[in-house]
């Protein structure tokens, strides 16, 4: 008897210490299983590949690895009360890029919207470790408020300005009877005799100006005012005529003083200059119309530069010009913008702009080629970061902000023009004294892109398992509804 109490004892003894192994063992599993469940992995090569648990990547085969804690935790402040969180600014709802110091309107009137301190843009601000981020050799820059000019260079080709050029011409027929000015190139001052020219015509229209003035002197007493009057009508219009011929006032009055009839004309000079063409040769007969020498003044010249249409804005007209000359280093001239044509041309894709220039010394020859520089006007307290700071990615570009304690953040930002120093104009997205990334910014840009792709997945099975749950609850109460 007391045996077989012994065995009882014994087997309900090994049965309960067997129960509790596999409860215990039980309730183990299960929490390991759930903590893999939890637990995000990704693969180094494809970051877009984010599974649950340990596994290998479907794409190519590569051990998953675990996910950082930080880029999971990015959304565990959507539950913090808004007055404990710090507003950085305030942004417009349709235009990222559109901030503010303090609440009001946009600029399509709608209200703006708070940017908090634990928030990113589009919820992909990173964190990394300061060690890190002395390992990647990230450097930063301060947003600084300045002055924003920028100088244009370009190749310039000196030529002569249309508005000083002078054609001398023949209004009558006749031969060259004698040249004075007799090959291209030759300086002349304004009044210097050019060429004498015998014509017929010019002869009897002398004779018969000759004829008027003494018919007028014989009828001056005359008591028939209408024989007065015709006489002074018809020296009136031979003298019109030989002005009209261009003969210069000087020869109309030797004829009237010496009575006698030139047989040659004499063509002068309309301005100061140096003769660029000429068509003029002793003994050559002319018609009406003929060109006999073109004058071109160079005491200013013209320099024409063609600029890209980028730099087109920058200029104005009235804007001061700089031109250096190869064969004289150090001599600086100075000049400004006369015109900007409107239009462009379309081989070279290229606008072309007018400089003007004084030309003293006459050391500045058309067909020369020149470097000019154009000063143009600045654009006074205007935001500028430096030109490595900013991320081109199609449409759009962004810098990233430095926040301290290594964590960063994508701004999406709009700009303008670049300057002289490596400068670029920042129209909208960043503030005077904000810290911005100039190097391994993309591999910022990466990790940025990661973890808001982490976020969406994450908030998207948070959706989902929110939804599940309210089906799940729906279905419970239907099912108690059948029942009832």
């Amino acid at each position: 008897m007391r045996s077989t109490v012994t065995l009882i004892i014994i087997i309900l003894t090994i049965g309960m210490t067997t129960l509790l192994l596999s409860c215990g063992s039980g309730n183990s599993d299960g929490k390991h299983e759930h903590a893999e469940d939890s637990e995000l992995y990704t693969c180094g090569m494809h970051p877009e590949v984010i599974l649950e648990g340990p596994g290998q990547c479907p794409i190519c085969g590569m051990n998953l690895t675990p996910l950082k804690q930080s880029a999971v935790s990015a959304i565990e402040t959507v539950g913090k009360p808004d007055s404990e969180r710090k507003i950085l600014y305030w942004q417009a709802p349709m235009n990222p890029t559109e901030i503010y110091d303090n609440p009001g309107k946009s600029n399509m009137g709608m209200d703006l919207v708070p940017v908090y301190d634990d928030q990113a843009s589009s919820g992909s601000q990173i964190s990394i470790d300061p060690v890190t981020v002395q390992n990647m050799g990230v450097r930063t820059a301060t947003v600084k408020r300045q002055d924003f000019s920028r100088d244009i260079r370009a190749l310039g080709k000196v030529d002569y300005n249309e508005e000083n050029i002078y054609e001398v011409s023949s209004k009558i027929s006749g031969w060259i009877e004698k040249l004075y000015v007799d090959y291209t190139g030759k300086p002349v001052r304004k009044g210097q005799a050019l060429l004498e020219l015998y014509s017929p015509d010019l002869v009897t229209t002398q004779q018969e100006y000759l004829l008027a003035l003494k018919n007028k002197e014989l009828i001056s007493n005359s008591s028939f005012p209408s024989i007065r009057e015709g006489a002074e009508s018809l020296l009136a219009s031979t003298r019109q005529r030989l002005t009209y011929w261009d003969i210069p006032e000087s020869e109309i009055r030797r004829l009237e003083e010496e009575g006698q009839v030139s047989k040659t004309i004499t063509f002068e000079s309309p301005a100061d200059g140096v003769v660029i063409h000429k068509n003029a040769v002793e003994g050559k007969h002319i018609k009406e119309g003929s060109s006999l020498y073109r004058i071109a003044d160079l005491s200013t010249i013209w320099v024409f530069a063609s600029l890209y249409d980028n730099e087109v804005p920058w200029v104005t007209v009235g804007q001061t010009a700089e031109m250096e000359l190869s064969y004289a280093p150090g001599k600086v001239l100075k000049g400004k913008v006369a015109y900007i044509y409107p239009y462009l041309n379309e081989k070279a894709r290229n606008v072309k702009v007018r400089l003007e220039f004084p030309n003293p010394d006459l050391i500045l020859k058309p067909g020369m080629y020149t470097n000019v520089s154009i000063k143009t006007q600045s654009i006074p307290d205007a935001i500028v970061i430096p030109s490595e700071a900013v991320i081109r990615s199609g449409e759009r570009i962004i810098a990233f902000i430095a926040k301290g304690d290594g964590r960063f953040e994508p701004r999406q930002i709009r700009v303008g023009q670049e300057g002289d120093s490596g400068e670029v104009l920042v129209l909208a997205g960043l503030f005077e004294g904000e810290k911005i990334v100039t190097s391994a910014q993309f591999l910022l840009d990466s990790e940025s892109r990661l973890q808001e792709a982490i976020q969406k997945m994450l908030s998207e099975k948070k959706s989902l398992n929110s939804n599940s749950g309210d089906n799940v609850t729906k279905m419970q109460d239907a099912q108690m509804e059948t029942s009832q």
